[in-house]
């Protein structure tokens, strides 16, 4: 059965490989969150400082999926450039859909974390590490051309309303931070000398910028909330957003103090070890804070009829980042509280990984899901 494709001049054409690719045309780059929360439920799992059997194979193979799904993703985002080019650039143009554009250097970047840390467990260590190489090279130029070019065109082209701020806005900016936080990974890869300083440091610059950029914009989401009321019922789930630069901070700085003993001299070296705890400890206290907001905001959507969307994927990345940040902390105070918060967050990103992802297909096969979105629902108003 053939359909029609739309040419640049809006004529139906007429296209072989169209009855294969009928849903292209509304994959946003909002998928790429699909990659995201669940590379990080294997880099999660692995950073835990308990001993659970079978927990290190799991990982394996949810690793192992995540790179099929970025190949997926991937793929498809390539063909809905090349056959949608004008839906394409009105993602850019869209305020709404423009700061996802961030999530694919963070699938790159999630995906190449955990084949270092779990996937060499299939590939060997230095297949690993010359693929970890390429994902972060790749993904930290995305990460930092998109923290520019958003916040560049929402200048620029955007017309945003007063009041509009989202917690989406943060997700071009976040990118960098997580190459803060893999990126010592590959530290101790370097050869001694320049070449470690130069990456760690790069990575702490990385760090500096992300997290100054996010309390720019983190004063204006809250704002929002408070002068504006809820989120509409579907955008709800994009609160949790905000706990990705906080426990991706968290992490960045114990994943920076665990490789700088080697890196840079000795008394650079105790002073990442000591800012690591001084500076994670508050943040995810604070983290933490923003956590129990969030949810009790989704329990009020849901009671409200919030139904599934793709922001429910919000639920994996930032919780995932947290449970790596606690796992940190717990190696650097030596604390079994982080421990057990990590254990504890780590049950909660399983479960909305697992809920996301049964969802996620049942729309995928279901249809709703390639469907060209729905206008957003503002939360009923409470009888008086």
């Amino acid at each position: 059965m053939a359909i029609f494709l739309r040419n640049r001049t809006g004529t139906p054409v007429s296209h072989s490989l169209a009855p294969r690719l009928p849903s292209l045309r509304h994959l946003g780059p909002n998928w790429y969150a699909t990659v995201m929360g669940t590379a990080i439920v294997a880099t999660a799992g692995a950073a835990l400082p308990v001993d659970v059997p079978g927990l290190r194979a799991g990982c394996v193979v949810v690793w192992a999926l995540s790179a099929v799904l970025l190949a997926v993703v991937a793929t498809a985002r390539a063909g809905h450039w090349i056959l949608h080019r004008d839906q394409a650039r009105a993602h850019l143009l869209d305020p709404a859909v423009a700061p996802f554009h961030g999530c694919m250097s963070m699938a790159l970047l999630a995906v190449g974390a955990g084949t270092l840390v779990v996937g060499r467990d299939v590939l060997g260590r230095p297949a690993a590490v010359a693929v970890d190489a390429l994902l972060f090279t790749a993904g930290t130029v995305a990460g930092l051309a998109a923290a520019v070019a958003i916040p560049f065109l929402m200048v620029v082209r955007h017309r945003l309303a007063p009041g509009s701020a989202s917690p989406v806005w943060l997700l071009p900016l976040v990118a960098p931070m997580v190459s803060a936080a893999v990126g010592p990974l590959l530290v101790p890869e370097l050869a001694p000398g320049q070449g470690r300083e130069a990456l760690l440091l790069a990575c702490y610059a990385m760090f500096g910028l992300s997290l100054l950029a996010t309390l720019v914009v983190l004063p204006l989401i809250f704002a929002r909330l408070v002068h504006e009321g809820p989120l509409p019922l579907a955008l709800t789930p994009t609160l949790f957003l905000v706990l990705g630069p906080l426990g991706q901070s968290t992490t960045a700085v114990n994943q920076l103090a665990d490789v700088a003993p080697g890196a840079v001299p000795a008394p650079y070296a105790s002073a990442f070890g000591a800012f690591a705890v001084l500076y994670g400890v508050p943040v995810m206290g604070f983290a933490l804070l923003w956590l129990a907001l969030s949810a009790a905001m989704v329990v009020r959507a849901l009671r409200r009829g919030m139904g599934f969307t793709m922001t429910w994927w919000g639920f994996t990345f930032p919780v995932g980042t947290c449970v790596t940040g606690a796992a940190g902390l717990a190696r650097h105070t030596g604390l079994d509280a982080f421990g057990w918060l990590a254990v504890a967050l780590y049950v909660l990103l399983l479960t909305a990984w697992a809920v996301a992802g049964v969802r996620t297909l049942g729309g995928l096969f279901g249809g709703t899901l390639p469907a060209a979105p729905r206008p957003l629902r503002q939360a009923p108003a409470p009888a008086a």
